[in-house]
């Protein structure tokens, strides 16, 4: 079963007003122009999807509002839909919708969907990095600092849920969906990737005894959009919650924000990917190995000559 990675995560929310205006303002685009249908985009149509959280056509909550309602994993074609639906009725409810859609729930209790998924192929995003000893990433002449560029958000990377418990919910996984497990932080819980995507991770799990969202991530271009999609942000007043910093653990560039979907949401940027040959990693779960390092938004700054003092 060839599944990519979720397409759409979908959340109850109490204020869809408030928590659509911080979709619009983080980066992602309403799907439809004059109708709204709470669905909300990056670049290759990968989305959130908010609704009230009384909204009865939502699966049961699994946690108070707001959270995530939903997990809807794309796949590369009907046959692995079919191969999910099929594994999963061994052991459990599944519902077929007529668009060929399956759905279920996983071991913590998650309401999971599967369909052919929605991705669009996106033209290559940003500039090229010039680093000493390599090839030129960009030609001569092209300015890579752009004050007025917007940078855009490519695709949705990665969710992190909260699980009652751990071995048996990454066992579900690995076992059930053919996740590979590409690291672990010892005591928290595993990274995973799905068999068609090679990103160091679409999921990670947090042993915590509960269920609910912890954070959900965008892909940006690169370390530079990341920083200006996050600088931006924090000056139209969100709180910046993590960031901007490096992990260890997949690599990328990370900037969290507080977000109002019941968890963090955060700008990333160059995830190692990985294939079958790689050997996961057991890190006992440390700020050391969270992190190579970790800054704190400031001010712009002009340098120049310090200024006298009245009495200096």
């Amino acid at each position: 079963m060839d599944i990519i990675g979720p397409d759409t995560l979908v959340f109850g929310v109490e204020d869809v007003a408030a928590a659509s205006r911080f979709a619009q303002d983080f980066g992602l685009t309403p799907r439809m122009t004059g109708v709204e249908d709470g669905v909300f985009e990056a670049l290759d149509g990968t989305s959130i999807t908010i609704k009230p959280a009384d909204d009865p056509s939502l699966p049961p909550p699994i946690w108070a509002a707001p959270n995530i309602r939903e997990v809807v994993y794309g796949c590369v074609d009907q046959a692995s839909v079919d191969a999910v639906g099929e594994e999963l009725a061994k052991d459990r409810d599944v519902r077929r919708d007529a668009d060929g859609s399956v759905h279920a729930v996983d071991d913590d209790g998650y309401p999971l969907a599967f369909q052919v998924t929605t991705r669009r192929t996106i033209p290559p995003q940003g500039v090229g990095l010039n680093s000493p000893g390599s090839a030129p990433g960009r030609a001569a002449n092209v300015i890579a600092a752009d004050a007025a560029a917007v940078p855009k958000l490519c695709t949705l990377s990665h969710v992190v849920l909260f699980s009652k418990n751990i071995e048996v919910a990454e066992r579900f996984y690995v076992e059930r969906l053919q996740f590979r497990t590409t690291d672990t932080f010892e005591g928290v819980g595993p990274f995973l990737r799905p068999k068609a995507n090679r990103d160091h991770h679409t999921l990670f799990l947090i042993g915590a005894g509960r269920v609910g969202l912890e954070h959900f991530a965008f892909h940006v271009a690169g370390p530079s959009e990341l920083l200006s999609s996050g600088y931006a942000f924090a000056k139209k007043g969100y709180k910046s919650a993590w960031g901007p910093g490096r992990h260890i653990f997949g690599s990328n560039y990370f900037w969290y924000f507080e977000s109002p979907f019941g968890g963090k949401i955060e700008f990333d940027a160059d995830m190692d990917i990985h294939d079958d040959e790689w050997e996961p990693r057991v890190f006992k779960a440390t700020p050391e190995t969270a992190q190579i390092y970790v800054f704190k938004p400031a001010d712009k700054y002009l340098p120049g000559p310090a200024r006298r003092t009245e009495t200096g």
